[in-house]
């Protein structure tokens, strides 16, 4: 497969090149040569480092061949964009360059048990052919990243493939990110799960005979996998995916914090976070110094002076033991499917907890070489479905249409 894939990707290379570059440098054929020769040995650098098949960890039998054999996505080669697979570069660039698919939301704002309120988007789907029933309609939750809300690109991405699967789509937005206003001086964490275990009540009171899952990005997803590791079996989610989860908070903001990472994105993360609750100041600068935490330059100070404190840790290490999804892996009770890059500056690779990984049948990590965090470029110009995309669609096809194999394969 990869002699057929290098000749082919050769001859492709060389019938472009051959139509685009001028033949001779100095009247000679010496300068495409050289570009062909160039071309040739990316080629092969490309297909023998880059192109690779993830890694596929889990230590159920049965949970392994049933992805082989329902969600093919994770054991085929991952090619990732050929000019842009590096991590940092796919990380800064997929925002930009994938396509935003037209969604309608219906927002509903619920009330929370400490008189705040939480807005969640719902794409109904109501147009479904496959499930035209409401009440039966498979639902998927979705959780953005840290800053993020139902507008993010990956998002928007996720709820299109729900739509060609027939689903219906409801995402999780944090409190005071989405435009709604702050009741009470609180948002949110990684750590507290509160919130999202009031949002899944409330999902499936709506829509208890539907078959429900979730899936977390980013801090959506450890959020996701610090409840699941909280509540077990306990809980009305048939499954969950996971993509890009920062799995040990404390090695996430060290890897943040080197100069280079600092500089492309911790710095612009911690603005993120501060035009966030800028907005809800009046509310917030009941209990927090304000002006102490718009100074923060990284997310640990930002976390330090405001994160921690709002709830109630005693240091910031507490809150960042609490928040890492790694130390509860173990007491999950659904099945999980877990996609990372191992190139990911926000989870470095020597973080990702392989071994816990092993001692859980409900779980199944997905490990690339490429990628960086929610990138997952592929496709000579990636502006519509991305690896991470794909993956999402296949498992959550799989669970809701073979779900009940999985263990008995």
């Amino acid at each position: 497969r990869c002699a057929m894939d290098w000749q082919v990707l050769t001859r492709e290379l060389s019938l472009y090149l051959e139509s685009q570059v001028r033949v001779g440098l100095f009247g000679s054929g010496v300068g495409l040569s050289l570009v062909l020769g160039f071309g040739v040995a990316y080629a092969c650098y490309y297909l023998n480092s880059i192109a690779k098949k993830p890694q596929l960890v889990a230590s159920n039998d049965r949970f392994c061949r049933f992805l082989e054999e329902y969600c093919p996505v994770v054991t085929e080669t991952y090619y990732p964009t050929i000019w842009c697979w590096e991590g940092r570069v796919q990380t800064l660039l997929r925002p930009f360059i994938t396509s935003r698919p037209q969604v309608q939301y219906r927002n509903e704002l619920i009330k929370t048990a400490d008189g705040g309120q939480i807005s969640l988007d719902w794409f109904d789907n109501n147009d479904s052919s496959y499930y035209p029933d409401a009440s039966t309609r498979p639902t998927v939750l979705l959780l953005p990243g840290l800053t993020g809300t139902s507008k993010e690109s990956y998002i928007l991405h996720m709820i299109h493939q729900s739509e060609t699967l027939g689903y219906r789509c409801v995402v999780f937005n944090n409190r005071g990110i989405a435009g709604e206003e702050l009741l009470t001086p609180r948002t949110y964490c990684a750590a507290n799960t509160e919130d999202l275990e009031a949002v899944i009540h409330h999902v499936h009171s709506l829509h208890p005979s539907a078959p429900f899952m979730a899936a977390g990005v980013s801090m959506g997803g450890m959020l996701l996998l610090n409840y699941l590791g909280k509540t077990g079996r306990d809980t009305p989610l048939m499954a969950a995916a996971i993509f890009s989860a920062g799995w040990n908070v404390f090695e996430s903001v060290e890897s943040l914090e080197k100069p280079l990472n600092w500089l492309l994105f911790n710095y612009y993360l911690t603005t993120c976070l501060q035009s966030s609750i800028s907005r809800h100041r009046q509310m917030l600068e009941k209990l927090f110094d304000m002006d102490l935490v718009m100074k923060a330059r990284t997310v640990r100070e930002f976390d330090k002076q405001f994160t921690s404190v709002m709830f109630g840790y005693r240091s910031i290490d507490d809150y960042y033991e609490d928040a890492s999804p790694c130390r509860k892996l173990k007491s999950v009770g659904i099945p999980v499917l877990c996609l990372n890059s191992v190139d990911d500056v926000f989870s470095p690779a020597h973080a990702i907890p392989v071994e816990t990984a092993k001692q859980n049948a409900n779980v199944a990590l997905v490990l690339t070489s490429c990628g960086g965090h929610i990138g997952f470029l592929e496709g000579i110009w990636p502006r519509k479905c991305t690896y991470m995309d794909r993956v999402f669609k296949q498992f959550v096809q799989a669970m809701f249409e073979h779900g009940n194999k999985i263990f008995s394969m």
